[in-house]
């Protein structure tokens, strides 16, 4: 009997730890192949920090992720050829083209050299960009900018998407625009995708199931209808949201670390803005 193709992501009881303060506590879940899912709670929750993990940019203290079956610590190379990842923080350089920014990518996943052109033209195509290409992405508004940093994170056609805040700082016909490209795209190739938001409508209309997580542990997990439904008639993912994490949402991330990201997150939205 055949194997079973290994899921998108698997995390066991994974622990990560700056200093004394632990900012993911045993955490253990897993992505359905094709699935949208959302990792929801306020700042220091843990949320980029597990991202981080999957992304093999910092290591786990203990537990275990995979990656299509590929432990992210063991196999880290071949897990940064399975994914795209849009993190918080820009990663456009502004004295660049959009068509210079993401064949840039391109040569960091080591594309083949004849894929290249076709497929940087490709992704830029994809996410409405093509006719702007050779403009310097300086000059790019919010919402292209996000765009390109997409086409950035797909250019290596990535089994699972990971999307850390994306819509940070957008207007709301800009955060429309991305998303739409990300619903359309995964309706095209069937990938999986992995997103942080702290918009509650986003996560109700784009996930197929949400964690909600504070304080590094998932406090509630399941379709957005079934966590509404389980508070009865009426109920919004927003009331959801304070039912499980209650009032005392931390103003800054609780470690050094996320700390930094909060402080890169606003830079990032005043950018965008």
């Amino acid at each position: 009997m055949a194997a079973e193709p290994a899921v998108p992501v698997a995390c066991s009881e994974l622990t990560v730890s700056f200093g004394a303060v632990r900012a993911v506590d045993g955490v253990s879940f897993h992505l359905a192949s094709g699935e949208v899912y959302g990792l929801l709670g306020p700042n220091g929750a843990g949320k980029t920090t597990t991202i981080r993990v999957l992304t093999t940019l910092i290591p786990a203290g203990s537990g275990r992720a995979a990656v299509f079956g590929h432990d992210v610590r063991r196999e880290a190379m071949v897990v940064r050829h399975l994914i795209g990842y849009l993190p918080q923080q820009l990663s456009t350089d502004f004295a660049l083209s959009g068509y210079e920014n993401v064949w840039l990518f391109a040569r960091l996943f080591d594309l083949p050299r004849r894929d290249r052109e076709p497929r940087v033209r490709e992704v830029l195509e994809s996410m409405g960009l093509d006719d702007v290409r050779d403009r310097l992405a300086g000059t790019y508004s919010g919402g292209m900018i996000r765009r390109l940093e997409l086409a950035q994170a797909l250019v290596n056609r990535p089994a699972l998407l990971i999307l850390d805040e994306p819509t940070i700082g957008l207007d709301p016909l800009a955060r429309s625009s991305v998303w739409e490209k990300v619903q359309e795209l995964r309706r095209e190739t069937g990938m999986t995708v992995l997103l942080t938001t702290h918009y509650m409508e986003e996560a109700d209309v784009l996930c197929d199931r949400i964690a909600l997580m504070h304080h590094g542990r998932f406090l509630a997990e399941g379709t957005p209808t079934s966590l509404k439904a389980a508070l009865g008639p009426g109920t919004s993912l927003d009331d959801v949201f304070r039912h499980h994490v209650g009032a005392a949402i931390d103003d800054e991330e609780a470690t050094p670390q996320g700390g930094r990201d909060v402080r890169r997150t606003r830079r990032t939205a005043q950018r965008l803005g």
